[in-house]
């Protein structure tokens, strides 16, 4: 693993890294912050946070402010990147929405995407795992939220394996990309025409299959989201929740819109979510 930048921060150290993943097939980026607590070795809780599209490591670190509420709790962060970086796919830096930046936390099973684009794989086992050896974090205390894309895959993946992550929370995901435009383009790609196998990466879809959570998802929504209606759709969520007696937890927030300025308002309420089941 090498060291990109180190920097105090919040009375923690918040730092950049890479390392050779064997999962991606390629070198990864990723950032961590550690509390003061960190700092002398004491184990603490740890929020993986997943950014959106077109986003990188830096993004949520930078842009949300989470640094400085995950410091008042003593929670670690863990952010990786949103997609493999170089792996050299015909057309992957084409779209904004398909191939780098918009791995959509998935492993992807069609040619030519298949070699690479595994970040599945990555955020459920080659990350934790790394950085749970490296720095003092602690695994049985591990939680997940996520913006849009990064909603969507932090939802995917703490309904996936509940146990594994164990808060969980998003801001403005996708819940239902097999039905929508960013995930009908990025499904179809990744994982073929075949639609049962998208079902596997769908947060709606595993709600309706009988996943759920054992503890309250929360969710906050944007009125003013340019995005609200054609991709997003979080009442389709809502409803499957319902029906599959998951505690959801869905905030409307009147005028906000799909930007960090919107998380940047609701984040101190996301980390005393992921807090309190954490550390309780």
């Amino acid at each position: 693993m090498e060291t990109l930048s180190e920097t105090y921060c919040c009375g923690g150290r918040l730092g950049f890294y890479r390392h050779a993943s064997s999962v991606l097939g390629l070198e990864a980026a990723f950032g961590v912050f550690l509390p003061e607590a960190a700092l002398s070795g004491t184990s603490v809780p740890v929020v993986h946070i997943l950014a959106g599209l077109t986003c990188n490591h830096e993004t949520f670190l930078i842009k949300s402010n989470i640094v400085r509420f995950a410091a008042q709790h003593g929670i670690a962060l863990v952010a990786p990147d949103t997609s493999p970086r170089g792996a050299d796919v015909p057309g992957e830096d084409d779209a904004y929405d398909l191939g780098t930046g918009a791995g959509f936390y998935l492993d992807a099973t069609r040619p030519p995407w298949a070699a690479h684009y595994r970040m599945g794989s990555y955020i459920a086992s080659e990350l934790p795992s790394l950085t749970e050896g490296v720095f003092p974090l602690n695994g049985a205390r591990r939680g997940i939220m996520g913006h849009s894309m990064g909603g969507h895959g932090a939802l995917v993946h703490a309904l996936g394996a509940p146990g594994f992550w164990k808060s969980v929370s998003a801001f403005a995901p996708i819940v239902h990309p097999a039905a929508v435009p960013w995930g009908e383009k990025a499904f179809g790609a990744y994982l073929g025409e075949d639609r049962w196998a998208w079902d596997a990466w769908d947060a709606t879809a595993l709600l309706r299959s009988g996943r759920t959570h054992p503890e309250t998802i929360l969710i906050d929504q944007g009125l003013a989201d340019q995005f609200l209606a054609r991709e997003l759709q979080p009442e389709v969520f809502e409803d499957a929740a319902r029906i599959a007696g998951q505690e959801l937890n869905l905030r409307r927030q009147a005028h906000y819109d799909h930007s960090y300025w919107f998380i940047q308002t609701f984040i101190e309420d996301h980390m005393a979510h992921h807090a309190l089941i954490l550390k309780s």
